[in-house]
């Protein structure tokens, strides 16, 4: 049974989006406080964590950032009165998606459980092979990915776009068709948050190689993967 763990201040919204979940044959956790949540994460190990940005009391981001710190589990983020500057972050910070209250439980529904299948390897399948191009190496089975040898610490969302870009080094992944791949149809997502999660990816590359420069931005079109020379 797929788990989902619940963050949110608010309990008559905690337990309504809990019973909804829990219909459809999840098992769920929930917690009004972020602290708990935070020690509760490497016992329970779940498929996914949603969260609510404002929580009284404590930053979103830095909550955003504790999980991911320890955990690649995919993490949806609930907000109120979200500002374009505070979705940019989020995502920036590691979040796989991003949803404003009040939102349909249908919808709600099908975007938690395509994050979850693609976390869980639809978009890899076993026996996949390893892919290596240039100083890159990408293993869809293990998820893990390298960077002239050094380690890249990838959300689940990060490590599905760059192996979509690795796959046709030098060929421009345009942003619908990455939409259409990475996050797939059933969830609706908009250009900046294809943006940010390059953004967050390169910034990872920079972490292990400064120099690096290896996704191009094509102005009006999309992305590519450009391997370096040497």
């Amino acid at each position: 049974m797929r788990s989902i763990m619940l963050v949110d201040h608010d309990r008559s919204a905690l337990q309504a989006l809990s019973q909804l979940l829990e219909g459809e044959g999840y098992h769920v956790e929930t917690f009004v406080d972020p602290t708990l949540a935070l020690r509760s994460l490497r016992r329970l190990r779940p498929d996914m964590a949603v969260m609510d940005m404002r929580i009284p009391r404590v930053d979103g981001l830095e909550l955003l950032a504790q999980i991911r710190a320890q955990s690649d589990l995919p993490v949806m983020v609930m907000t109120s009165r979200a500002s374009e500057l505070e979705e940019a972050m989020g995502l920036r910070m590691g979040a796989d998606d991003y949803v404003a209250k009040p939102f349909s439980p249908r919808v709600m529904v099908e975007r938690i459980g395509a994050l979850v299948r693609r976390h869980k390897g639809e978009l890899t399948r076993p026996g996949d092979k390893v892919l290596e191009v240039g100083p890159l190496v990408i293993d869809p089975n293990r998820h893990w990915a390298l960077w002239r040898d050094h380690p890249l610490d990838l959300s689940a969302t990060e490590f599905r776009l760059f192996t979509y870009l690795a796959e046709a080094p030098g060929y421009i992944r345009t942003r619908e068709q990455i939409m259409k791949r990475v996050y797939g149809d059933r969830i609706c997502v908009e250009d900046r948050t294809v943006d940010s999660h390059i953004k967050r990816l390169r910034t990872k590359l920079k972490a292990v190689d400064p120099a690096c420069k290896a996704i191009e931005t094509v102005y009006g079109v999309g992305y590519r993967l450009t391997l370096p020379e040497d």
